[in-house]
C-alpha cells in the first residue's frame, strides 16, 4: 500500500512540476524593468524568452516577438534548449508513468515490467527538473549580471539612462517547478524498489545431483592382486579351507600359493 502511494504522489507532484515548467516558459515575465529609481513611469517594460512587452500607463500593452534567433544572445538561446528539453523528457515522463502505475492493470503485465518503468520515469523526471533549475538559474546570472553592469556609475557623477531589469515572476515560477520535478523524480525512483517482486530480489542457485544419491562408508582399504577368486565362488559346497601351519601359510600348497 504504500508502494501505491510514494509511486501515486509521486506521479502528482512530477506532473505538477512539468506543468509548472511549461507555463514558466511560456510567461512573458522573466525580466521586468527595474523601478526603483524611478516609480512613477508611463511606460513598463517586461520580457519573455520568446517576445518582450511594453504596458503603457493607460492600460494598453504592445507585444513584440523575437524575429530573430541569430541575433540573440548564446546564453538566451541555451536556456531556451533547456527548458524545451526539460519540458519534453517532462511529458515523456508523464506518458511512461501512467502505465507504470501499479492502480492499473494493462493486460499481463508483470511487476518487474513496472518497476522497471517506474525508474525510466523516475529518471526522466529527475533530468527535466534539472534543466528546469538549470534555465532559470543561468537567465537570473545573466539578469544579475547586466544590472550591475547598467548601474549608474557615482564616479562619473552622471546617471545612466539604460533601462535596468530584474527578476521577473517567471524565475520563481521556474525554480519552484524544478524543484516539484526533482522531488516527484526521486519518489518515483523509491517506489520503484517496493514494485521488485521478492523472489526476484534474492536469486539462489541450487544444484541437483544427476543420480541417486549413494552413500559411502569409511573403512580400511585393501588392496588386491586382481587374480583372486570371487568369495562367492570360493563358498561352496564341498570346500574346505586347508589347513594351515604355524607360520600361517597352508600345509598343502595350492596355485594361488605362486602367484
Amino acid at each position: 500500500m504504500s508502494t501505491t502511494i510514494c509511486q501515486v504522489m509521486g506521479f502528482l507532484v512530477s506532473w505538477l512540476g512539468v506543468g509548472g515548467s511549461i507555463m514558466a516558459t511560456a510567461m512573458d515575465t522573466w525580466s521586468t524593468q527595474d523601478l526603483f529609481d524611478n516609480p512613477v513611469t508611463a511606460v513598463f517594460q517586461y520580457q519573455g524568452l520568446w517576445r518582450s512587452c511594453v504596458r503603457q500607463s493607460s492600460g494598453f500593452t504592445e507585444c513584440r516577438p523575437y524575429f530573430t534567433i541569430l541575433g540573440l544572445p548564446a546564453m538566451f538561446q541555451a536556456v531556451r534548449a533547456l527548458m524545451i528539453v526539460g519540458i519534453v523528457l517532462g511529458i515523456l515522463g508523464l506518458l511512461v508513468c501512467i502505465f507504470a502505475l501499479k492502480c492499473i492493470r494493462i493486460g499481463s503485465m508483470e511487476d518487474t515490467a513496472k518497476a522497471n518503468m517506474t525508474l525510466t520515469s523516475g529518471i526522466m523526471f529527475i533530468v527535466a527538473g534539472l534543466c528546469a533549475i538549470t534555465g532559470v538559474s543561468v537567465f537570473a546570472n545573466m539578469l544579475v549580471t547586466n544590472f550591475w553592469m547598467s548601474t549608474p556609475n557615482m564616479f562619473q557623477g552622471m546617471q545612466n539612462v539604460q533601462n535596468r531589469y530584474t527578476f521577473g515572476s517567471a524565475l520563481f515560477v521556474g525554480w519552484v517547478a524544478g524543484g516539484l520535478a526533482l522531488v516527484g523524480g526521486i519518489m518515483m525512483c523509491l517506489a520503484c524498489k517496493g514494485l521488485i517482486p521478492e523472489e526476484s530480489r534474492y536469486k539462489a542457485v541450487s544444484y541437483n545431483a544427476s543420480g541417486r544419491n549413494i552413500s559411502y562408508r569409511t573403512g580400511p582399504y585393501k588392496v588386491g592382486s586382481g587374480y583372486e577368486a570371487d568369495p562367492k565362488t570360493r563358498k561352496g559346497t564341498g570346500f574346505e579351507e586347508a589347513p594351515r601351519s604355524e607360520d600361517g601359510r597352508r600345509a598343502y600348497p595350492s596355485k594361488y600359493d605362486y602367484v
